[in-house]
């Protein structure tokens, strides 16, 4: 199969359990804890060709947005924080009908896998707060709601604020994800992994 070809794809919506080792929380998790919830998923056998942002947009209604998602096997439709959001693996400058643009990130890293999963995570938690030091088979990227997230990793850190967007670091890359501002963090988080394999396991910094 062609890695690159777009393929057939189905949703799976759910809530989620706990965050162990960089997985999922609930949302209602300790106060003073970095929480995780998925809000969507979808798998895919073949990406579109060529570059490839995660293209965020707000919708009216969810109705609305899940009709688009029902459209397009590489969106993904949530309500989260108080708004409707549909999340578009594709190429850069795109629109959706009915739809207002509120951000594009990327280029996001891609690579080779038998079939890939496209999820969309919701996270933060107060100043401090941070996930174990994890990996991913794949990439990770943020928009910042409210607050400031810092990513560490080999590389070193970055930091990002809110109303602005980062792109992570490819497949295996040890990292911790931590609230680095003086309010609590809420973020939208958007992965392209490798379905094939754990989407998180435990990592050290070497």
């Amino acid at each position: 199969m062609n890695s690159r070809r777009l393929g057939t794809c189905y949703l799976i919506v759910s809530t989620v359990s706990l965050f162990a080792l960089a997985t999922l929380l609930p949302v209602a998790a300790e106060p003073g804890k970095f929480v995780v919830t998925q809000v969507a998923q979808k798998k895919l056998s073949g990406l579109p060709p060529g570059e490839l942002y995660w293209r965020i947009e707000n919708f009216s209604t969810l109705d609305l947005a899940q009709k688009a998602a029902s459209t397009s096997p590489t969106s993904l439709a949530a309500e989260v924080s108080g708004k409707v959001w549909l999340f578009t693996l594709g190429p850069k400058g795109g629109m959706t009908p009915d739809g207002t643009k509120v951000a594009e990130v990327g280029p996001v890293p891609v690579f080779a896998a038998p079939e890939y999963l496209l999820q969309i995570n919701h996270a933060g938690g107060p100043p401090g707060s941070k996930t174990p030091v994890h990996s991913h088979p794949g990439s990770e990227s943020f928009y910042v709601l409210t607050g400031r997230v810092g990513q560490r990793t080999p590389h070193g850190v970055s930091r990002t604020e809110a109303g602005q967007a980062m792109v992570g670091h490819g497949p295996d890359m040890a990292m911790e994800v931590f609230s680095d501002g003086t309010t609590d963090l809420d973020q939208l988080v958007m992965f392209l992994l490798d379905a094939t394999r754990p989407a998180s396991v435990p990592a050290k910094f070497e």
